[in-house]
């Protein structure tokens, strides 16, 4: 029996087309990945085991646990706050808002609550909890 003897050629492996496509898929990440800087809204949520009655006489929208928000206790769809505190706001000369809630409301609701308020043009926006607000 005969064993055949392997040259060096026989023995090699190229591997170059492997590392380039290795280099053209990572190139090909690189690009495709978007570097986007997410937007973060820090709330400090209030506790009521602090809570302290406000003294502001700013404007206050209530929203309840159910998510339902009101407006000098009438019920208000969320797309109707920004016209309603508009005129508000420039009938009485305020420019501040107190979105009174409570620790179960959706945060979800509570965002969308204060930016209906911002965009109606009010400079201070604040949040607080039924505990601190007061009665007012």
């Amino acid at each position: 029996m005969r064993f055949r003897e392997r040259s060096d050629a026989e023995q090699r492996i190229d591997i170059s087309p492997l590392i380039d496509m290795v280099f053209i898929l990572l190139i090909f990440f690189m690009v495709s990945t978007t570097f986007v800087k997410d937007m973060k809204l820090e709330l400090d949520r209030p506790t009521a085991s602090s809570a302290a009655p406000a003294s502001t006489q700013a404007i206050r929208l209530y929203i309840d646990n159910a998510g339902d928000t009101y407006l000098d206790g009438q019920p208000i769809r969320v797309w109707v706050i920004q016209s309603r505190l508009r005129d508000l706001l420039s009938g009485s000369g305020q420019e501040s808002v107190l979105v009174v809630t409570d620790d179960q409301v959706p945060a979800g609701r509570l965002v969308e609550v204060v930016d209906q308020a911002r965009r109606a043009g009010a400079q201070d926006v604040g949040v607080a909890t039924v505990d601190e607000a007061g009665a007012g």
